[in-house]
């Protein structure tokens, strides 16, 4: 939702400061030429739902199959913290290979995360 509302914010300002008119970014290459401050957020924005997606169906597995427990809740956690620092990164100074470290990091707590639901659903 901050990357949402951040993006927003930054596309209208931008859209407000040069006067481009709403049809003047009507398709996705436009937006591109026209509005570079927000190129940014709004690949962050895209990025939320890559990767998260996979988080938000083992979070709904986690609860479903009853198996939360610290260690699912720790790995959950980091992983929010770690895509957190990446929005961060990615909108503010975008320095990508800090960016692809946490990107990293994140996705490696992602896995764990799936291979502990599997273990522990073929454990049942």
């Amino acid at each position: 939702m901050l990357v949402w509302l951040w993006l927003y914010k930054t596309r209208i300002a931008e859209m407000r400061k040069k006067r481009i008119k709403a049809q003047a970014l009507a398709n996705h290459a436009d937006g591109e030429k026209l509005l570079q401050s927000v190129i940014e957020p709004s690949d962050n924005f895209k990025n939320l739902f890559e990767a998260p997606v996979l988080f938000y169906v083992a979070i709904i597995t986690i609860y479903a199959t009853q198996m939360a427990d610290f260690v699912l809740v720790a790995l959950a956690s980091a992983f929010v913290l770690f895509r957190y620092l990446h929005s961060f990164i990615h909108i503010s100074y975008n320095r990508v290979i800090h960016r692809f470290s946490v990107y990293i990091i994140s996705t490696s707590i992602l896995w764990l995360i799936w291979l502990l639901i599997a273990y522990r659903l073929l454990q049942t």
